[in-house]
């Protein structure tokens, strides 16, 4: 089973808090849902910002350990060293998800005859 170490921040990069899950999107989901759990509404951990794939716990864990102990500077490096714009990478997860649902809608709106 696939574990993933990430790290998730607030639209203005406030906090930087680093997780481990088998089921990311499940995961990140949780934070839409129910954000201000454990922060205040200000600090929405809603943004993931850097994820990495494992294939055991072991390894996951490892790295989990390393990088909750990284400074801000040292996640701050890691998260521009393949995601330097700070995108929320979560779309990119769903991507085949959402890419269907605009097929769809797309096509419901559409009416018959016209495609472009």
């Amino acid at each position: 089973m696939k574990k993933f170490v990430y790290i998730v921040t607030d639209r203005n990069r406030t906090s930087l808090h680093v997780g481990m899950s088998s089921d990311l999107i499940k995961t990140l989901d949780f934070y839409k849902t129910m954000p201000s759990l454990f922060f205040d509404s200000g600090k929405q951990l809603t943004r993931l910002v850097y994820f990495e794939e494992f294939k055991t716990e072991a390894q996951a864990l490892s790295r989990f350990k390393l990088i909750s102990r990284f400074t801000r500077m040292q996640k701050e490096r890691l998260v521009r060293s393949c995601n330097p714009d700070w995108i929320d990478l979560t779309i990119g997860l769903d991507f085949e998800h959402i890419i269907a649902s605009k097929i769809i809608n797309t096509q419901v709106k559409m009416p018959l005859g016209i495609m472009s």
